[in-house]
């Protein structure tokens, strides 16, 4: 009557000791590793901000990223290694399982290969330096009629997060995105199309903007965004009733958005001095990527 109870406090006092000092011990360990990964992406993260940069380096986004995947990586390890501690610890052959791994594998392999390709894309991602942490990024997704837009915030081998300009969290399997455009590498461009009458005098139209473009590189707030003096291209369409010029300026990464907002208020104002029509629903700033 006490034979099976005390067979079941052997087995408990023996093997299911172990085995749960085990998953005790992978579980802490998977821990402190995400504890010491958070602790060296929150470094490379006070560094940058204490810095007097206005965007992050190239190398800091790429740190950041190889900083989550490899711990990430690690604690994949340390899972499957305490996996088959267990599968050690409860006296079950690895070698017998081998057979029933294979048709199960095979059964799953085909459901296993979009997360296969997730894995793949995010190696090359992480190892191109396509995108990183805190680059603004515009993403096509295979079947999503939109592309995914914002800045992202984690970059595994799996998947990309990003956040919009909403605040919404946006997740992304790497396998699934066919084309990358990164708004925030090396420089970027703000560019203005500034649509007038087309009665008005286009020279006197130039040299208005043109005046804004040095009046905007000489202003101290502005001008740490610049790369050089916003230029004057000409006109870009022409119908009608009306023209539009366009003006570009190169900025540091990230910042055109901010930059074309303060060159459109100043054009607006500077056009209105001079009593040139500007319909302000018309102007668009559109950004492009620069290639460094």
């Amino acid at each position: 009557m006490f034979a099976p109870t005390q067979n079941l406090l052997d087995w408990l006092s023996s093997t299911g000791l172990a085995v749960s000092l085990t998953v005790l011990g992978a579980i802490l360990m998977a821990r402190f590793v995400n504890w010491g990964g958070s602790k060296v992406t929150d470094r490379i993260d006070s560094n940058y901000m204490q810095g007097d940069a206005l965007v992050r380096s190239e190398a800091t986004k790429h740190r950041h990223s190889v900083a989550q995947v490899i711990t990430w990586v690690i604690i994949t390890i340390i899972y499957v290694i305490a996996t088959m501690k267990v599968l050690d610890q409860l006296s079950l052959p690895i070698g017998s399982l081998v057979a029933p791994a294979t048709v199960l594998g095979a059964a799953l392999g085909f459901g296993a290969q979009r997360v296969v390709q997730d894995i793949l894309a995010g190696f090359f991602i992480i190892t191109e330096r396509q995108y990183g942490f805190g680059d603004t990024v515009q993403l096509a997704v295979t079947g999503s009629s939109e592309d995914a837009e914002g800045v992202i915030e984690d970059v595994t081998l799996r998947v990309t997060r990003m956040r919009n300009s909403d605040g919404e969290v946006i997740t992304v399997p790497n396998g699934q995105i066919v084309k990358a455009i990164n708004l925030s590498k090396d420089w970027a461009r703000a560019v203005i199309d500034v649509p007038v009458p087309a009665t008005s005098d286009i020279n006197r139209v130039n040299e208005v903007l043109h005046q804004v473009g040095v009046e905007a590189f000489a202003d101290r707030g502005l001008k740490k965004l610049l790369l050089d003096e916003p230029t004057v291209m000409g006109v870009e369409s022409l119908t009608v009733d009306e023209v539009s010029v366009r003006v570009v300026a190169r900025t540091l990464p990230g910042k055109q958005f901010q930059v074309g907002r303060a060159l459109r208020v100043r054009i607006a104002t500077a056009m209105r001095r001079q009593g040139i029509t500007v319909e302000p629903d018309l102007q668009t700033v559109r950004a492009a990527e620069g290639e460094g």
